[in-house]
């Protein structure tokens, strides 16, 4: 019987899961214009769903302001219903191809609900990282069940699983103070 079992696959999908909050949370912005902002929206072009960097230029030109400069002129619209229906909270002035979006000052009130919606992204975070425990423990009780785990194995590794997860989740929590510190001390 071979009593091992790898926890790299698990750790792997936990930190792609807690890579990809890191990047939902710097698009939430914070009163400066950048481009990283304009990374999660997508833009129904061409009968699919595309980045808006694969249909247009991104640009900070001023501090407050972000410039985006459409390849073609027919999806000009569809990339400001796009901004317009994102969450941030940004209203496009169309000028031809491109499209200005001012940053307005953050007051309070969206200062708190940029900060609802780092916490839904962690909550999100937090679901995705419980399946991938699911995952692992569902796998350890097949290895157990065939014969591949002893018991005392299996409950061994599932402590290993249950921590790595309690890690990931305190990560997560920790990313969402230091954003909420961001948010709303800017």
């Amino acid at each position: 019987m071979a009593d091992d079992y790898d926890m790299n696959d698990l750790k792997r999908r936990m930190n792609a899961t807690l890579a990809s909050f890191k990047n939902e949370l710097s698009g939430l912005r914070t009163g400066r214009a950048s481009a990283s902002l304009m990374d999660p929206i997508v833009v129904q072009a061409y009968g699919s769903t595309m980045p808006l960097n694969q249909v247009a230029t991104v640009s900070v030109p001023e501090p407050r302001m972000i410039s985006v400069q459409v390849w073609d002129k027919g999806m000009v619209h569809a990339v400001e219903k796009a901004i317009r229906e994102s969450s941030l909270g940004l209203n496009p002035v169309i000028e031809g191809t491109l499209l200005r979006l001012p940053i307005p000052e953050l007051n309070t009130e969206r200062r708190k609900e940029l900060v609802k919606i780092a916490h839904k992204y962690t909550e999100a975070t937090k679901v995705a990282i419980r399946h991938i425990r699911r995952d692992g423990m569902d796998e350890l009780k097949d290895l157990e069940k065939e014969g591949l785990l002893t018991e005392d194995a299996s409950r061994h590794f599932a402590d290993k699983v249950q921590k790595l997860t309690d890690d990931s989740i305190a990560e997560a929590d920790k990313l969402l103070a230091a954003k909420e510190n961001e948010i709303m001390q800017v």
